[in-house]
């Protein structure tokens, strides 16, 4: 007998893979889709980004379920998991991720689904567990305040100093300065607290200070 008979009469005719049980399956999809709605929640309620895109929050559901049903189908057919190889291989996904933490949610409802779909139910918990834990923290060191710029005008040096003065102690940087003859426009990134914004109307007070303009910056604040 050859090694390829060998391997037919073992593998393919043997019959383990041909056997599906009904409730595993479920079990694993439904732990999927609860998952996979409480990465939709943590998502939901944690986003920083600009405009909160719900279809991609119930994309990281979609993608749960889906890859869990990838990995029961390949753990019950061998000959199943050699052809969805060679199709998903030829698969190109060209949507582009702006926010690397929506490619971050990504992996995650990825690798839930495989760990689902693994019957590893008690990993796929721990790992959301710690995930959770994760976002929670630097989440809240963010809410300690955020970055914002300040563009203001204004005419000769001593308005420029008495606009630095009035920043006090909080952390700021001056990003540019261009000047127009008599004019200057000045750009400085400062980081604050929403309810700490009393030094812009200190800076409206200021003498030749023509108008000032607060942007929230969405950037990475690094300090």
């Amino acid at each position: 007998m050859s090694v390829k008979d060998m391997i037919k009469k073992s593998v393919l005719e043997s019959g383990v893979f041909d056997q599906y049980n009904i409730s595993s399956i479920l079990v694993a999809l439904v732990a999927a889709l609860a998952l996979g709605i409480l990465i939709f929640l943590v998502y939901r309620r944690f986003y920083t980004g600009v405009i909160y895109s719900r279809t991609f929050a119930v994309t990281l559901v979609g993608m749960t379920v889906l890859t869990c049903m990838v990995t029961l189908a390949i753990s019950t057919n061998v000959v199943i998991s050699l052809g969805m190889v060679g199709a998903l291989s030829i698969v190109r996904f060209r949507t582009a991720v702006k926010d690397p933490m929506d490619l971050l949610y990504l992996f995650w409802a990825i690798t839930t689904g495989i760990t689902a779909g693994a019957g590893m139910y008690v990993l796929a918990l721990l790992a959301a567990a710690i995930m959770i834990f994760m976002i929670i923290l630097f989440y809240s060191r963010q809410q300690r305040g955020k970055i914002y710029i300040a563009v203001i005008h204004y005419s000769g040096d001593e308005a420029g100093d008495e606009v630095i003065r009035c920043f006090g102690k909080r952390k700021y940087f001056i990003k540019s300065k261009t000047m127009r003859k008599e004019k200057t426009e000045m750009a400085v990134e400062i980081f604050c607290k929403q309810t700490d914004m009393d030094f812009m109307e200190k800076i409206r007070a200021i003498e030749h200070v023509d108008d000032v303009t607060l942007i929230q910056y969405n950037g990475e604040y690094h300090g």
